[in-house]
């Protein structure tokens, strides 16, 4: 079954024109793209509102970003879930990287075609990048006591959100093992997605948020 924009309206009743514009664009330009990079797995194209859009979109359930706040995507791929967010926030800044170049040609065409002011992707490793971001985002990029080391650094001290600083990442499966060998070190909440949304693909899907 074809996942349309109505899915995400059904979740974000108050977006402007524009927002329901940009995310009903979404679905034409990620298939043409994908056609010349593949970005998104074939068979998967046509769930792309409820496995990729909704699903980053996920984030915004948890945390209201405030305007001004800076975020980075690593391991953003096709530009999940930094494009859906980046649409939703758009006084928020967000940045997006990813260690494969031809993945960052598609982001950028995203981030051009739909004319995200608020948005910019580049072909960057997280462990080479310099800056400081209130967030750092993760979707399905590797396992937390990988991923922590690697991204940190990149989390600023100065504090603006309801919730402190930290990393959110979007992860699947069971994930009491990989919890429990971060938790010693640092502060760390688990929420089930089903909380936000009723969609069955959503019971097995879970935010985690590492505070720096």
């Amino acid at each position: 079954m074809v996942s349309t924009p109505e899915l995400i309206y059904k979740y974000f009743p108050d977006l402007t024109e524009q927002q329901r514009s940009q995310y009903a664009a979404l679905d034409k330009l990620y298939r043409a793209l994908n056609e010349k990079i593949n970005v998104i797995s074939r068979k998967d194209i046509d769930a792309l509102y409820l496995h990729h859009v909704l699903h980053s979109l996920s984030v915004a359930k948890y945390i209201q970003f405030k305007a001004g706040t800076i975020v980075v995507d690593v391991g953003t791929g096709g530009g999940f879930p930094g494009i859906p967010l980046a649409i939703l926030f758009p006084e928020v800044r967000f940045y997006m990287i990813d260690g494969r170049a031809k993945k960052i040609s598609v982001v950028n065409e995203v981030i051009k075609r739909l004319d995200l002011k608020n948005a910019a992707a580049q072909h960057q490793r997280s462990e080479e990048l310099s800056g400081e971001f209130d967030f750092v985002l993760a979707r399905a990029v590797t396992r937390l006591d990988k991923l922590i080391p690697l991204t940190m650094h990149l989390i600023s001290n100065d504090q603006q959100n309801a919730i402190p600083n930290g990393l959110i990442t979007l992860k699947g499966g069971e994930l009491k093992e990989e919890l429990n060998e971060v938790k010693p070190k640092f502060s760390v909440e688990e929420r089930a997605i089903s909380d936000y949304f009723e969609e069955p693909f959503f019971e097995t899907k879970k935010i985690v948020y590492v505070q720096a």
